[in-house]
Parts: C-alpha cells; sequence; structure tokens
C-alpha cells in the first residue's frame, strides 16, 4: 500500500489534499448534493451489510462488535476490497469518506484499519 489513507466526515469540506475522494457508504448521505460532495469514487459495495448497519446503530457499547463483525464482512468480500487495494496502490492519499457523525467509531475506521492491517 502506497497511497496515505486517511478519513473524513463527507459534510466536512473538500481540501486539496484529501487526494482521491471515496464514499464508503451505502446510502447516499443525506442534504449533500453530488457536486458538493466531490467524490472520486462510491463504492457502495464495500459498506457494512444493511443488517449489520441496523444492528449497529452506532451505539458505543456494540463498537468493538461491530467492528468484528464488520472485518468478517470485509473478509468475505474480495472484489470491493480489491477495488480499495488498487486505489490505495497508487501515490498521493485516498480519503475514505462517510456520513456518520461519529469520527472514531464508523465503517470508514474499520476499512482503513483493515487495509492498513492496524487493529483497533
Amino acid at each position: 500500500m502506497t497511497a496515505s489513507l486517511r478519513t473524513k466526515r463527507i459534510y466536512d469540506q473538500p481540501a486539496a489534499d484529501d487526494g482521491t475522494r471515496v464514499l464508503v457508504d451505502r446510502i447516499w448521505p443525506r442534504g449533500i448534493t453530488k457536486q458538493a460532495a466531490a467524490i472520486d469514487h462510491w463504492l457502495k459495495d464495500i459498506a457494512p451489510s444493511t443488517e449489520l448497519r441496523k444492528w449497529f446503530g452506532h451505539e458505543p457499547e456494540r463498537w468493538p462488535e461491530f467492528q468484528q463483525r464488520f472485518r468478517n464482512e470485509l473478509e468475505a468480500n474480495e472484489p470491493a476490497v480489491s477495488v480499495l487495494r488498487k486505489l490505495a496502490a497508487g501515490e498521493g492519499t485516498v480519503t475514505l469518506l462517510f456520513a456518520a457523525r461519529d469520527a472514531e467509531r464508523n465503517n470508514a475506521e474499520v476499512i482503513k484499519a483493515y487495509l492498513t492491517g492496524a487493529k483497533r
């Protein structure tokens, strides 16, 4: 992995140093236009399953189990993961965009940790 991976809320202002902007949510974020989002790729298929997303419900006490369940989904989702790995193999920065309010406990953070081999 050559690119620098980072995460950012899609509602935050796009910046020149975001590099390649990749939305990793299954559902389009409310209240933001495609132009304002300024995304390069929308990888719906790498997002958590609808069932897992609804179960998690952004409840902090479910975070550890959500991470494990989502990692299991990523393990079984090689086609979507390989697309993101190819993007991350390039030079520069890849910014994983998410809509959740919690900047620390969201699917983009799990994806980033999964791709970099970091344990959270």
